[in-house]
């Protein structure tokens, strides 16, 4: 591929993405108490980065369960990998009553990895709302969560590249929102 393909693709994966549930996510991220995110690899590269926008630019709770390394090999060496954010969700989610103010953004190219969804069905279990953002054609994860942002693309790198403008979108959106 070209990086003129490589561009064109780009566009029109940004052009595919509906706004309308951008916009929803923006305005459940708005009405959270805290938000949690978290993916596997450059998901969660994209995950902390949302979250420390959303902290940081936006003034909300939010939270990376990517970013507490210790915590995250720990639970991958002695429990299994697929459980390194379900019991995390488990752990802040038991906590107090206010669960159902909390939201969860999930992220994962491919919409299937194991370990986000297994987190995502126990957050839903607590009445948490769920965003996802997914590629492809929205894996599971898509039918799992309450606000699915998918982007209609079939390559990886370029559905990262979306995921974080679309983190950008929403960090846009809030700011609006906050100051209008």
């Amino acid at each position: 591929m070209t990086i003129k393909a490589y561009r064109r693709e780009i566009i029109r994966a940004i052009r595919g993405v509906d706004l309308t549930i951008v916009e929803q996510a923006a305005v459940a991220l708005l009405q959270a108490e805290r938000i949690y995110t978290f993916g596997n690899g450059g998901s969660g590269a994209t995950a902390s980065h949302l979250a420390g926008d959303l902290a940081k630019g936006c003034r909300l709770q939010a939270f990376c369960l990517n970013d507490n390394t210790p915590q995250v090999s720990a639970i991958s060496n002695d429990i299994k990998y697929r459980s390194v954010f379900v019991n995390q969700v488990r752990l802040y989610m038991s906590r107090d009553a206010g669960n159902e103010q909390d939201v969860v953004v999930a992220i994962s190219g491919s919409g299937n990895s194991r370990n986000v969804l297994y987190a995502v069905g126990l957050a839903r279990s607590k009445g948490v709302v769920t965003i996802g953002l997914s590629g492809y054609d929205g894996g599971k994860l898509a039918e799992e969560v309450h606000i699915p942002i998918v982007v209609p693309c079939h390559n990886m790198e370029q559905v990262e590249d979306v995921h974080l403008v679309i983190c950008h979108m929403i960090k846009v959106l809030l700011l609006e929102k906050k100051n209008g």
